[in-house]
């Protein structure tokens, strides 16, 4: 019949189609593969699924940024951050302006004492608290003016200190005045961070990706937690204060014969772990169905540290106001450190005068260059440590700024490595100038103040960043004023801001990608939280690269803490960035690399790729049974 006829020649139309598609096909497999002998590609390629490692080209692999030389890339930083944006930052006021500024104050005020208290004990006072409170206030308002990353704070930290006490002790080997001497490494390290600026030396710092990030961020964590707790390389932390041969035990029976050093170690632990308690109880009423209305919710949470210090700074004062516990350390008066003996300013007092009455005055301000002690060749001589000060300047520096503005924070003012490494080095110039420590960007405090202006979604991602200059501007003019209240600093319990150090601390390990993966080998595997690297990795591989990670950061942490080799720290640190590089490739394929390690869009490429290739392939899988089934209809 007709109708017969029209299924015959529909059936040899099919034939002949899928026989010109082979005919095609097999000239594709020719064309591909120089023969037909070695491999039909093109028809695997239609028949299998993409292999993870070819979904994207050159997965894993960590460019450089194109050399910007000459000053060009001082100069794009300015136009693209504080030509840009200036107004807009010191514009955005609001209620969480006000929050982040005391939030900050609180995070700066207890280290910049500390660590002026630490550097009063390695330079034999010739810099101390004081010097750290006005370094700390000036450093910090002028940077917050002109800075181009002004959410980076800027503060003392411990490598730099460290180094500090290596130029001092050289000083005294060389027989030539610390002062005099460090102004000079000074004058060499602000020429050194003009040639790294001029000539883009800070693109090498941008290699480092979340393995070395988080290695560094996850080390300053554990010290803001070990410090908070009780550290066990020094007598730094809660803990310590039930030991009865604690420094401030000795200081506290000397003023006190009734004094009881239990009694005191107790309230002190209650004192920090109520502080930390209260502030993430506060914090959690930002989601929290309590209350009238979003705003005050919103209130608690930003005034969280603030409200929390003064509850229990209050329950000290009114409910113990008996029982002794330490106090911050401040000095009396605003003047030099270094009192002297004589005029010539050369001894201390009273330590090397201790028959006099009265010291005959304080340093001057201003560091004489040209006190040498007759080694007029000291000047040429500073060179050589000036090039270890300004590598541990631009590691502790740059590193910090790389893992603020991770992609995943979504900032979006820009970023001013090569500018800001400039002005860093002004900064300092002008500290040993006037016999002031030198400052870096100080990583904890930087990621409080970073958390502290986001906003989040419930499971912790930046959802969008008030970027804005008053809060550092703020927190650090009242660093200066302080020294106007120094008898009310005194009111402030030790133990509650070791409280706050320890909520800095907590709050910032959720964040961490290193410690959730530490996290997983106490995990059930089956309740892995849902991310790119579990969805798609063997579980044995994740712990592999987390593995190698932990034997990196206790390498780095165990150089930190050993005070004869600490100086080196952040040449371990930076070891970690060829360690990536050109280690890691040869145990991890680079889409395994690109899921642990990559940025965020790379990642969502792969992810999409990923999901394309396995639409694509159950496509061709189901057009492949419909002309099976054709097929068989047609025999």
């Amino acid at each position: 019949t007709k109708q017969q006829q029209q299924q015959q020649q529909q059936q040899q139309h099919r034939k002949k189609h899928r026989h010109h598609r082979k005919v095609n096909m097999s000239k594709d497999i020719k064309n591909n593969n120089g023969d037909g002998n070695d491999g039909p590609k093109k028809v695997d390629n239609m028949l299998r699924l993409p292999s993870n490692a070819e979904l994207i080209e050159g997965a894993g692999k960590v460019t450089m940024d194109e050399p910007q030389m000459w000053g060009r890339g001082i100069v794009n930083d300015i136009k693209r951050t504080v030509g840009t944006h200036w107004v807009e930052e010191m514009t955005n006021f609001n209620q969480k302006t006000i929050a982040v500024t005391f939030l900050v104050f609180i995070s700066v005020i207890a280290p910049t004492l500390t660590f002026g208290a630490v550097y009063g004990k390695a330079t034999e006072n010739n810099i101390g608290a004081i010097e750290t409170i006005i370094a700390t206030a000036w450093v910090g308002v002028v940077y917050s003016l002109i800075g181009g990353m002004p959410t980076c704070i800027v503060g003392s930290t411990g490598p730099v200190l460290a180094f500090s006490t290596v130029i001092y002790n050289m000083s005294k080997s060389l027989d030539v005045p610390f002062l005099t001497f460090n102004a000079w490494v000074s004058v060499w390290l602000f020429a050194y961070t003009l040639i790294a600026g001029f000539f883009d030396l800070t693109r090498y710092v941008r290699l480092a990706t979340r393995f070395t990030d988080e290695i560094f961020a996850l080390l300053i964590v554990s010290i803001f937690v070990m410090d908070a707790i009780g550290d066990p390389f020094s007598d730094v932390g809660l803990l310590h204060y039930m030991n009865p041969d604690h420094a401030s035990h000795t200081e506290l029976e000397e003023e006190d014969p009734n004094y009881a050093y239990i009694s005191s170690g107790f309230l002190s632990v209650i004192l920090g772990l109520g502080t930390t308690s209260l502030i993430f109880f506060f914090r959690g009423f930002r989601h929290s169905p309590f209350f009238c209305n979003d705003g005050i919710r919103t209130s608690i949470h930003d005034f969280s540290v603030t409200l929390s210090v003064v509850v229990w700074t209050l329950v000290r004062e009114l409910i113990f106001e008996h029982v002794e516990t330490e106090s911050l350390s401040v000095p009396d008066e605003i003047e030099p450190t270094f009192a002297c003996c004589d005029s010539s300013c050369n001894t201390f007092f009273p330590d090397d005068c201790e028959g006099q009455a009265e010291a005959a005055g304080t340093r001057s301000w201003l560091v004489d260059f040209g006190d040498l002690n007759g080694k007029n060749w000291i000047p040429i001589m500073a060179a050589a440590p000036a090039i270890l000060a300004f590598v541990l300047c631009y590691l502790d520096n740059g590193i910090t700024w790389h893992l603020i503005n991770h992609k995943s924070h979504n900032l979006k003012h820009g970023e001013a490595y090569n500018y800001d490494l400039c002005l860093n080095g002004f900064f300092n110039f002008v500290n040993g100038l006037l016999g002031l420590p030198w400052l870096v960007a100080t990583t904890v405090p930087c990621i409080i103040h970073l958390n502290a202006l986001a906003d989040k979604d419930r499971d912790g991602n930046f959802l969008e960043v008030q970027e804005t200059r008053l809060t550092m501007f703020f927190s650090h003019l009242m660093v200066g004023l302080s020294l106007l209240v120094l008898n009310v600093l005194k009111l402030l319990p030790l133990p509650v801001l070791y409280g706050v150090f320890l909520f800095m601390g907590l709050s910032s390990l959720p964040n961490i990608q290193f410690w959730n993966r530490f996290l997983l080998f106490f995990q059930q595997p089956s309740k892995y939280a849902k991310n790119c690297y579990t969805e798609h990795m063997e579980k044995r591989r994740i712990h592999m690269y987390t593995i190698l990670q932990i034997g990196f950061f206790a390498l780095v942490f165990l150089v930190q803490n050993l005070k004869a080799i600490a100086i080196i720290f952040p040449l371990m640190t930076l070891l970690c960035i060829p360690a990536r590089l050109y280690l890691l490739p040869y145990f991890f394929e680079g889409w395994e690399l690109l899921l642990l390690d990559g940025e965020d869009e790379s990642i969502e490429q792969w992810t999409e790729a990923r999901e394309e290739s396995v639409r694509m392939y159950e496509e061709s899988k189901r057009l492949s049974s419909m002309e099976s089934s054709s097929d068989s209809a047609d025999e």
